[in-house]
Formats: structure tokens, C-alpha cells, sequence
């Protein structure tokens, strides 16, 4: 984790808003979001090197967050952030991901159980504003990964009865 922006391994904390279409993973929100007027009103981000698309809130997307390797980094991030349409409520920390950090705005996301399932996910993309298309997908890769275990991959049966030798 990089928290110390007195050491020399800690990059820059500073954020540079650029046009969106700069934004890596432009393509992947493109494909996705279910309204692509949010896509025009949308900043990239960039921090360190590589610029991210921060989508604001509007039509069905009530919510939005922005991944952060560190505090230091969350607070550039929500400072340039301050002030532009649709993102409103900026704060840092993350509903989704309590291990890491992010920057948040709008309302805040449904909480769900540890291990949410389809019902729980479909909740979550439509709060994103994903199109039902974009959240079909994801479930159903969600549920093929979820079918796949060590065992099922296993070249060997596994038993308890019999363990192998």
C-alpha cells in the first residue's frame, strides 16, 4: 500500500481531469452503460499514468465510485472531481470495496450479503445504470465461474473415502 508521501516510492498525489474518449476504459463503459449520454458528460481521470473514465451520476445510474490505490491518491481524485456536474456527494472510502479505497458520489450503494447472488448483482448494475444487457452478461459469466470448481478441474476424482496417493 502506498500511504507515506514521504517516501520516494510513493508517486505524485495529484489527479488531471481529461476529455473522456482519453479515458482507457472508455470502450468498456461504451458498450455497457444503459444511458451513452452520461458517456459525453463523463471526465477521465488521471493519476499516476493512466487516465480512467469517471462516469456521473444521471438518468438510472444513481451512483459511482473510482478505484484509489491510496488515501492520499482518493483525496486528488475527489478534489478535481469537486464541482463537476453529476458528481455530487463526493467522499472517499468505498461500500464496495471495504479492503481498498475509492472515491464515491451520489447515493450511496444497497448493501448486500458477503456472497451476493444474481438478484443481488442485477440490483447493483441497475444502481450502476448498466444496460440489462451489459447486466445479463456479467451474471451469467458470474454464474459459469461460479460452476467451476478445483474439483470439477481436477484431472483426478477426489473422495474423502479414498484420498489420493
Amino acid at each position: 500500500m502506498m500511504h507515506d508521501l514521504g517516501t520516494k516510492d510513493h508517486p505524485p498525489a495529484n489527479a488531471v481531469v481529461m476529455a473522456p474518449r482519453e479515458a482507457y476504459d472508455f470502450d468498456y463503459y461504451a458498450q455497457r452503460i444503459a444511458d451513452p449520454e452520461l458517456l459525453v458528460k463523463s471526465v477521465a481521470v488521471r493519476m499516476v499514468r493512466m487516465p480512467l473514465l469517471a462516469v456521473p451520476v444521471g438518468g438510472t445510474r444513481r451512483g459511482g465510485y473510482f478505484p484509489v490505490p491510496c488515501f492520499c491518491l482518493g483525496l486528488a481524485v475527489r478534489d478535481v472531481l469537486q464541482g463537476q456536474p453529476g458528481f455530487w456527494d463526493l467522499r472517499l472510502g468505498s461500500a464496495l470495496y471495504p479492503e481498498g479505497e475509492a472515491v464515491e458520489w451520489g447515493e450511496r450503494p444497497p448493501e448486500f450479503p458477503p456472497c451476493p447472488d444474481a438478484d443481488a448483482d442485477s440490483a447493483l448494475g441497475r444502481f450502476y445504470g448498466y444496460s440489462d444487457a451489459a447486466i445479463q452478461q456479467y451474471t451469467a459469466a458470474r454464474r459459469a465461474r461460479a460452476l467451476i470448481t478445483p474439483a470439477s478441474c481436477s484431472v483426478f476424482s477426489f473422495s474423502p473415502e479414498q484420498p489420493p496417493v
